[in-house]
């Protein structure tokens, strides 16, 4: 219990920083240690990173969770509303990390947001991230700069988003042929697609079943969507479909398919001429 009081202060500053609510950053403090209880740490030689793992796992389900509701976290200037010790601790810790950040850390995805706070924050390494979110250490590393981007309010380089840019029409033209080795040149082989929910994972598998859509491509154009190149299908000028993308060593890494409306209307979308 001691050793886990000297790590208190530190897990809940990244769960704060992850969540951005000091209630919701003790609840995951507080499943960190009931982990902690139920395991046997005596091989572990560095309780603090075991730990602060732990709580960015947790932190990780929440965000997640609390996307998939649809729910909004707690705004750093609802804190005030409360009353007691809770309240000014909360308004000291939302004093220490920024008001701006916070609310610029709330837009980033779940990943997003775990590489960057643990990265530029805690300096924790890519390759250990990577091993929190599900991916490579090249791919994590690219969220953590397209976060780190977000917050400095800076677009990523144009050399990147041209690069990209060709990435996504190889892929249309590679879909829209039924060419899979095509499909498969432009895809990172352990690439993670999301549907409705859902993950597929490997190129093959995607490419293998991406094929039967071929002949809806020709709606598919490259688009902009929140400052990354994307693809987008609006048969007879009705906006249907959005898959995002992820890109890391000149491939895909990630995609989701986005096709609930109230999420598309969401997206920021610029679909060049």
């Amino acid at each position: 219990m001691t050793d886990f009081e000297n790590h208190r202060d530190h897990l809940r500053g990244v769960a704060y920083r992850m969540l951005g609510s000091l209630s919701e950053a003790d609840d995951a403090v507080q499943e960190a240690w009931l982990r902690l209880q139920r395991t046997d740490t005596s091989d572990v030689h560095n309780l603090r990173g075991w730990l602060t793992t732990v709580v960015a796992r947790v932190c990780l389900d929440m965000l997640r969770s609390r996307t998939s509701r649809k729910e909004a976290p707690l705004e750093p200037r609802e804190a005030g509303a409360a009353v007691g010790v809770d309240a000014e601790q909360e308004l000291i810790l939302a004093d220490a990390v920024g008001l701006a950040l916070l609310v610029v850390l709330d837009k980033l995805e779940p990943a997003e947001r775990l590489a960057f706070v643990l990265h530029d924050t805690f300096a924790v390494p890519f390759d250990e991230i990577a091993g929190i979110i599900g991916r490579s250490p090249e791919a994590t590393r690219q969220l953590a700069s397209r976060a780190r981007r977000r917050v400095q309010g800076s677009p990523p380089p144009e050399a990147d988003l041209a690069s990209q840019r060709g990435i996504v029409e190889q892929f249309i033209a590679a879909l829209r042929s039924g060419d899979v080795e095509a499909i498969v040149a432009v895809l990172d082989p352990d690439v993670v697609v999301n549907v409705d929910g859902r993950e597929l994972r490997g190129a093959r598998a995607w490419a293998t079943g991406a094929v039967a859509y071929g002949r809806a491509m020709k709606w598919a154009r490259v688009a902009i969507v929140d400052g990354m190149p994307a693809l987008v299908m609006a048969p007879h000028g009705q906006l249907q479909r959005v898959l995002r993308f992820e890109f890391a060593d000149g491939k895909i890494v990630r995609a989701e398919i986005i096709a609930d409306p109230a999420r598309i209307e969401a997206l920021e979308i610029t679909v060049p001429a």
